[in-house]
């Protein structure tokens, strides 16, 4: 049996309710793009801006982005160098 995963609820972060969040309890939230579509740099943007709001609540959280949808590699890169990992869905078992 894994870790147990939390919804977050985003208007608490500051963010607006579309956006899903879940944590494992600690300091690690992941941002969740469930979507079969590639994720490119606009949303990768947009994902930075989610996590800024995210790290000003909350001061040295861990971000990951979770999607089962291919990354584009330039956007993974950006979003790595930013600090924010990116996961597949089956990683975290939703």
């Amino acid at each position: 049996m894994g870790k147990r995963f939390i919804n977050i609820n985003p208007n608490t972060l500051g963010l607006t309710n579309q956006t899903k969040i879940t944590s494992d309890g600690e300091q690690h939230y992941f941002i969740l793009k469930d979507r079969k579509s590639r994720i490119i740099m606009k949303d990768g943007f947009q994902v930075l801006n989610q996590a800024e709001m995210i790290r000003k609540k909350n001061s040295g959280a861990i971000i990951s982005l979770a999607t089962p949808a291919p990354v584009c590699s330039k956007t993974r890169r950006f979003l790595k160098k930013n600090g924010i990992n990116t996961v597949s869905f089956s990683d975290i078992q939703i």
